[in-house]
Protein backbone atom coordinates (compact mmCIF):
# COMPACT_ATOMS: atom_id res chain seq x y z
CA UNK A 1 0.00 0.00 0.00
CA UNK A 2 1.18 3.39 -1.06
CA UNK A 3 2.16 5.69 1.88
CA UNK A 4 -0.74 7.67 2.99
CA UNK A 5 -0.60 11.65 1.99
CA UNK A 6 -2.26 12.32 5.64
CA UNK A 7 -2.50 11.06 9.41
CA UNK A 8 -4.43 12.57 12.05
CA UNK A 9 -7.17 11.89 14.57
CA UNK A 10 -11.01 12.96 14.06
CA UNK A 11 -12.76 14.17 16.34
CA UNK A 12 -16.51 14.03 17.54
CA UNK A 13 -17.16 15.50 20.65
CA UNK A 14 -15.03 13.65 23.07
CA UNK A 15 -14.55 10.32 20.39
CA UNK A 16 -11.62 10.30 18.72
CA UNK A 17 -9.96 8.19 16.40
CA UNK A 18 -6.95 7.58 14.43
CA UNK A 19 -7.46 7.87 10.69
CA UNK A 20 -5.10 8.04 7.25
CA UNK A 21 -6.18 9.54 4.25
CA UNK A 22 -4.53 8.28 0.57
CA UNK A 23 -5.14 10.33 -2.30
CA UNK A 24 -7.77 8.32 -4.45
CA UNK A 25 -6.79 9.79 -8.01
CA UNK A 26 -4.27 9.72 -10.17
CA UNK A 27 -2.79 10.80 -13.41
CA UNK A 28 -2.93 7.69 -16.41
CA UNK A 29 -2.26 9.95 -19.55
CA UNK A 30 0.27 8.33 -21.57
CA UNK A 31 -0.02 12.16 -23.57
CA UNK A 32 3.36 14.23 -21.86
CA UNK A 33 4.38 16.71 -24.36
CA UNK A 34 7.98 18.61 -24.19
CA UNK A 35 9.16 22.35 -25.28
CA UNK A 36 11.57 21.30 -28.17
CA UNK A 37 13.65 24.27 -30.47
CA UNK A 38 12.31 23.99 -33.84
CA UNK A 39 15.08 24.68 -35.57
CA UNK A 40 17.26 22.14 -33.73
CA UNK A 41 15.00 19.59 -32.24
CA UNK A 42 16.44 19.40 -28.86
CA UNK A 43 14.64 19.68 -25.74
CA UNK A 44 14.27 22.98 -24.11
CA UNK A 45 15.72 23.54 -20.61
CA UNK A 46 14.18 25.83 -18.18
CA UNK A 47 16.54 27.75 -15.55
CA UNK A 48 15.23 29.86 -12.27
CA UNK A 49 17.46 33.33 -12.70
CA UNK A 50 17.42 36.44 -10.63
CA UNK A 51 14.49 38.82 -12.34
CA UNK A 52 16.50 41.60 -12.06
CA UNK A 53 19.07 40.32 -13.94
CA UNK A 54 16.68 39.51 -16.75
CA UNK A 55 15.55 43.16 -16.52
CA UNK A 56 18.67 45.06 -16.80
CA UNK A 57 20.18 42.87 -19.37
CA UNK A 58 17.25 40.88 -21.34
CA UNK A 59 19.76 39.99 -23.72
CA UNK A 60 22.02 38.24 -21.70
CA UNK A 61 22.51 34.80 -20.60
CA UNK A 62 22.14 35.29 -16.69
CA UNK A 63 23.36 32.68 -14.17
CA UNK A 64 21.05 30.19 -12.55
CA UNK A 65 20.20 30.41 -8.85
CA UNK A 66 20.81 27.21 -6.95
CA UNK A 67 18.23 25.09 -5.56
CA UNK A 68 18.97 25.32 -1.82
CA UNK A 69 19.43 29.46 -2.09
CA UNK A 70 15.47 29.59 -2.96
CA UNK A 71 13.22 30.01 -0.33
CA UNK A 72 9.60 31.29 -0.09
CA UNK A 73 8.45 34.99 0.11
CA UNK A 74 5.68 37.10 0.53
CA UNK A 75 5.47 40.10 -0.97
CA UNK A 76 4.08 42.62 1.65
CA UNK A 77 4.33 46.02 -0.61
CA UNK A 78 5.61 46.73 -4.11
CA UNK A 79 9.30 44.70 -4.62
CA UNK A 80 9.00 43.97 -0.58
CA UNK A 81 9.25 40.95 0.44
CA UNK A 82 9.58 38.52 3.77
CA UNK A 83 11.37 35.55 3.47
CA UNK A 84 9.76 32.24 4.89
CA UNK A 85 11.81 29.26 5.86
CA UNK A 86 10.54 26.01 5.07
CA UNK A 87 10.92 24.96 9.10
CA UNK A 88 8.97 27.83 9.90
CA UNK A 89 5.97 27.28 7.74
CA UNK A 90 5.94 23.40 9.48
CA UNK A 91 5.73 25.08 13.07
CA UNK A 92 2.54 27.21 11.86
CA UNK A 93 0.00 26.70 14.90
CA UNK A 94 -2.95 25.79 12.60
CA UNK A 95 -5.09 22.94 14.74
CA UNK A 96 -6.43 20.74 11.98
CA UNK A 97 -2.56 19.77 10.52
CA UNK A 98 -3.52 17.03 13.47
CA UNK A 99 -7.00 16.81 14.12
CA UNK A 100 -10.31 17.25 11.43
CA UNK A 101 -12.45 17.74 14.23
CA UNK A 102 -15.99 17.82 12.79
CA UNK A 103 -18.10 20.69 13.82
CA UNK A 104 -21.58 20.10 11.37
CA UNK A 105 -23.26 17.40 10.02
CA UNK A 106 -25.60 17.88 6.97
CA UNK A 107 -27.73 16.11 4.70
CA UNK A 108 -25.88 14.98 1.41
CA UNK A 109 -28.22 16.69 -0.64
CA UNK A 110 -27.13 19.64 1.19
CA UNK A 111 -23.84 20.04 -0.88
CA UNK A 112 -24.14 21.33 -4.29
CA UNK A 113 -21.24 19.33 -6.61
CA UNK A 114 -19.17 22.12 -7.49
CA UNK A 115 -18.17 22.89 -3.88
CA UNK A 116 -16.35 19.47 -4.19
CA UNK A 117 -12.54 18.94 -5.43
CA UNK A 118 -10.65 16.15 -4.65
CA UNK A 119 -11.59 12.77 -2.87
CA UNK A 120 -9.19 10.68 -0.61
CA UNK A 121 -9.65 7.13 0.73
CA UNK A 122 -9.93 7.27 4.56
CA UNK A 123 -9.24 4.32 6.54
CA UNK A 124 -8.40 3.59 10.54
CA UNK A 125 -4.87 4.40 11.35
CA UNK A 126 -4.68 1.02 12.91
CA UNK A 127 -6.79 -2.24 14.32
CA UNK A 128 -7.28 -0.35 17.76
CA UNK A 129 -9.50 2.78 15.91
CA UNK A 130 -11.37 -0.16 14.21
CA UNK A 131 -14.53 -0.19 16.01
CA UNK A 132 -14.67 3.79 16.62
CA UNK A 133 -14.77 4.24 12.83
CA UNK A 134 -17.37 1.46 11.91
CA UNK A 135 -19.18 3.06 14.33
CA UNK A 136 -19.57 6.51 13.39
CA UNK A 137 -19.34 5.03 9.35
CA UNK A 138 -22.64 2.93 10.20
CA UNK A 139 -24.27 6.31 11.78
CA UNK A 140 -23.69 8.06 8.88
CA UNK A 141 -24.81 5.93 6.43
CA UNK A 142 -28.39 5.11 8.77
CA UNK A 143 -28.75 8.54 9.01
CA UNK A 144 -27.45 9.67 5.23
CA UNK A 145 -25.51 12.18 6.68
CA UNK A 146 -22.17 13.81 5.79
CA UNK A 147 -19.40 14.75 8.44
CA UNK A 148 -17.90 18.77 8.22
CA UNK A 149 -14.84 19.18 8.94
CA UNK A 150 -11.63 21.17 8.12
CA UNK A 151 -7.87 19.76 7.42
CA UNK A 152 -4.70 21.76 6.89
CA UNK A 153 -2.06 20.13 4.24
CA UNK A 154 -0.44 21.42 0.62
CA UNK A 155 -0.59 24.66 1.92
CA UNK A 156 -3.60 25.68 3.00
CA UNK A 157 -6.50 24.97 5.08
CA UNK A 158 -9.31 22.93 3.71
CA UNK A 159 -12.92 22.29 4.62
CA UNK A 160 -13.81 18.16 3.87
CA UNK A 161 -16.49 16.44 3.82
CA UNK A 162 -15.95 13.00 5.12
CA UNK A 163 -18.53 10.10 3.76
CA UNK A 164 -18.90 6.31 3.92
CA UNK A 165 -17.85 4.50 0.99
CA UNK A 166 -20.53 2.50 -0.13
CA UNK A 167 -23.14 0.91 2.32
CA UNK A 168 -21.84 -2.34 2.79
CA UNK A 169 -21.38 -3.39 6.53
CA UNK A 170 -17.52 -3.70 6.63
CA UNK A 171 -16.02 -0.70 4.36
CA UNK A 172 -14.04 2.98 4.23
CA UNK A 173 -14.98 6.30 4.21
CA UNK A 174 -14.01 8.94 1.52
CA UNK A 175 -12.84 12.50 2.56
CA UNK A 176 -13.50 15.09 -0.16
CA UNK A 177 -11.76 18.96 0.13
CA UNK A 178 -14.30 21.23 -1.19
CA UNK A 179 -14.02 24.95 -2.18
CA UNK A 180 -14.79 28.11 -0.40
CA UNK A 181 -17.90 29.70 -0.74
CA UNK A 182 -15.49 32.89 -2.01
CA UNK A 183 -13.57 30.99 -4.44
CA UNK A 184 -16.79 30.15 -6.92
CA UNK A 185 -18.33 32.76 -8.96
CA UNK A 186 -21.69 34.25 -8.70
CA UNK A 187 -24.04 32.13 -11.18
CA UNK A 188 -26.28 34.94 -11.23
CA UNK A 189 -24.03 36.76 -13.25
CA UNK A 190 -24.00 34.41 -15.99
CA UNK A 191 -27.37 32.74 -15.58
CA UNK A 192 -29.38 36.43 -15.17
CA UNK A 193 -29.34 37.58 -19.00
CA UNK A 194 -31.12 34.17 -19.85
CA UNK A 195 -34.89 34.63 -20.94
CA UNK A 196 -37.69 33.03 -18.80
CA UNK A 197 -39.51 30.45 -21.51
CA UNK A 198 -42.74 28.37 -20.90
CA UNK A 199 -42.10 25.06 -21.52
CA UNK A 200 -43.97 22.87 -24.14
CA UNK A 201 -45.97 19.91 -22.56
CA UNK A 202 -45.30 18.02 -25.59
CA UNK A 203 -41.95 19.37 -26.08
CA UNK A 204 -41.31 17.81 -22.81
CA UNK A 205 -42.67 14.72 -22.81
CA UNK A 206 -40.62 13.83 -25.69
CA UNK A 207 -37.39 15.12 -23.85
CA UNK A 208 -38.53 12.94 -20.62
CA UNK A 209 -38.76 10.00 -22.80
CA UNK A 210 -35.54 10.79 -24.54
CA UNK A 211 -34.09 11.05 -21.11
CA UNK A 212 -35.72 7.41 -20.24
CA UNK A 213 -34.34 5.60 -23.43
CA UNK A 214 -31.14 6.47 -22.63
CA UNK A 215 -30.88 6.09 -18.74
CA UNK A 216 -28.73 3.41 -17.35
CA UNK A 217 -26.03 3.12 -14.42
CA UNK A 218 -22.99 4.68 -14.25
CA UNK A 219 -20.11 2.74 -15.50
CA UNK A 220 -16.94 5.19 -15.15
CA UNK A 221 -15.00 2.13 -17.22
CA UNK A 222 -17.25 2.71 -20.20
CA UNK A 223 -15.78 6.52 -20.47
CA UNK A 224 -11.78 7.65 -21.97
CA UNK A 225 -9.87 10.01 -23.05
CA UNK A 226 -10.78 10.71 -26.76
CA UNK A 227 -8.24 13.61 -27.12
CA UNK A 228 -5.44 11.25 -25.57
CA UNK A 229 -6.29 8.77 -28.45
CA UNK A 230 -6.49 11.16 -31.17
CA UNK A 231 -3.36 12.59 -30.34
CA UNK A 232 -1.57 9.08 -30.11
CA UNK A 233 -3.10 8.40 -33.86
CA UNK A 234 -2.07 11.97 -35.02
CA UNK A 235 1.76 10.69 -33.58
CA UNK A 236 1.69 7.26 -35.30
CA UNK A 237 0.62 8.81 -38.40
CA UNK A 238 3.65 10.94 -38.36
CA UNK A 239 5.73 8.13 -37.35
CA UNK A 240 4.37 5.96 -40.36
CA UNK A 241 5.31 9.16 -42.49
CA UNK A 242 1.13 9.06 -43.62
CA UNK A 243 -1.29 11.02 -44.29
CA UNK A 244 -2.46 12.99 -40.86
CA UNK A 245 -5.63 12.14 -39.33
CA UNK A 246 -7.64 15.15 -39.49
CA UNK A 247 -11.43 16.87 -37.78
CA UNK A 248 -13.30 16.97 -41.48
CA UNK A 249 -16.59 17.73 -39.28
CA UNK A 250 -17.83 20.67 -40.18
CA UNK A 251 -18.19 23.21 -37.28
CA UNK A 252 -21.85 23.76 -36.23
CA UNK A 253 -23.57 26.84 -37.74
CA UNK A 254 -23.71 29.75 -35.15
CA UNK A 255 -27.41 30.71 -33.94
CA UNK A 256 -28.40 27.61 -36.34
CA UNK A 257 -32.18 27.61 -35.46
CA UNK A 258 -33.41 23.91 -35.54
CA UNK A 259 -37.00 22.75 -35.01
CA UNK A 260 -37.11 21.35 -31.58
CA UNK A 261 -40.30 19.08 -32.08
CA UNK A 262 -38.72 17.60 -34.81
CA UNK A 263 -35.45 16.91 -33.51
CA UNK A 264 -36.94 15.65 -30.48
CA UNK A 265 -39.35 13.06 -32.26
CA UNK A 266 -36.19 12.23 -34.93
CA UNK A 267 -34.35 11.19 -31.77
CA UNK A 268 -37.08 9.37 -29.46
CA UNK A 269 -38.07 7.21 -33.14
CA UNK A 270 -34.44 6.38 -33.25
CA UNK A 271 -33.70 7.51 -36.62
CA UNK A 272 -30.94 9.92 -34.33
CA UNK A 273 -28.74 6.61 -34.45
CA UNK A 274 -28.92 6.32 -38.28
CA UNK A 275 -27.33 9.92 -38.10
CA UNK A 276 -24.84 9.71 -35.64
CA UNK A 277 -24.21 5.99 -37.41
CA UNK A 278 -22.87 7.55 -40.95
CA UNK A 279 -19.98 9.94 -39.12
CA UNK A 280 -18.63 6.87 -37.52
CA UNK A 281 -18.76 4.91 -40.97
CA UNK A 282 -16.54 8.24 -42.49
CA UNK A 283 -14.28 7.46 -39.62
CA UNK A 284 -13.43 3.83 -40.50
CA UNK A 285 -12.95 4.71 -44.22
CA UNK A 286 -10.98 7.54 -43.22
CA UNK A 287 -9.12 5.00 -40.81
CA UNK A 288 -8.83 2.86 -44.04
CA UNK A 289 -7.29 5.22 -46.38
CA UNK A 290 -4.93 6.17 -43.64
CA UNK A 291 -4.20 2.43 -43.54
CA UNK A 292 -4.05 2.00 -47.37
CA UNK A 293 -1.67 4.97 -47.41
CA UNK A 294 0.87 3.52 -45.31
CA UNK A 295 0.79 0.08 -47.23
CA UNK A 296 2.05 2.07 -49.67
CA UNK A 297 4.21 3.87 -48.51
CA UNK A 298 5.50 0.53 -46.62
CA UNK A 299 5.66 -1.05 -50.90
CA UNK A 300 7.65 1.93 -52.16
CA UNK A 301 10.28 2.23 -49.24
CA UNK A 302 10.61 -1.62 -49.84
CA UNK A 303 11.18 -1.45 -53.69
CA UNK A 304 13.09 1.34 -53.16
CA UNK A 305 15.48 -0.55 -50.87
CA UNK A 306 15.16 -3.39 -53.80
CA UNK A 307 16.66 -0.96 -56.43
CA UNK A 308 19.49 0.45 -53.87
CA UNK A 309 20.32 -3.09 -53.37
CA UNK A 310 20.46 -4.26 -57.03
CA UNK A 311 22.18 -1.40 -58.09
Amino acid sequence: MARPYWSGQIQISLVQFGVKLFVATEAKSDIHFHQIDRKSGERVRHQKVLASAVDEAPDEAADPVEKNQIVKGYEYSKGRYVTIEPEELAELRVPSKHTMEVTQFVDEADISPEFFEKPYFVVPENDAQGEAFATVRKALIDMKKVALSKIAFGGREHVVAIVPAGTDANGGMMAYTMRYAAELRDPAEYFRDIKKRTVDADSLALAKELIKRKAGQFDPSKFIDGYEVAVKELVDAKLKHVPLPKDEKPAATKGKVINLMDALRKSVSGKADEEEAKPAAEKKRGLSLVKSAAKKSARHETKTTHKRKSA
